[in-house]
């Protein structure tokens, strides 16, 4: 199954609870972290949520 790499590329200030909340939901934290996730619908619509915050790179595994 493919993964996806997130990368948070923007900071939080000034954005609203409920995306911060999805922020770090996918288990990023600082500017510039990053994480891989299994790409399912429920991560598509997060990353969907918050895509002016992150930069978002496939994998093929």
């Amino acid at each position: 199954m493919a993964k996806l790499k997130v990368t948070l590329t923007r900071s939080l200030i000034g954005y609203p609870q409920d995306q911060r909340d999805t922020v770090k939901a996918l288990g990023l934290k600082k500017t510039n972290s990053v994480v891989e996730k299994e790409d399912n619908p429920a991560i598509r619509g997060m990353l969907h949520k918050i895509e002016h915050l992150v930069t978002v790179e496939e994998i093929n595994a």
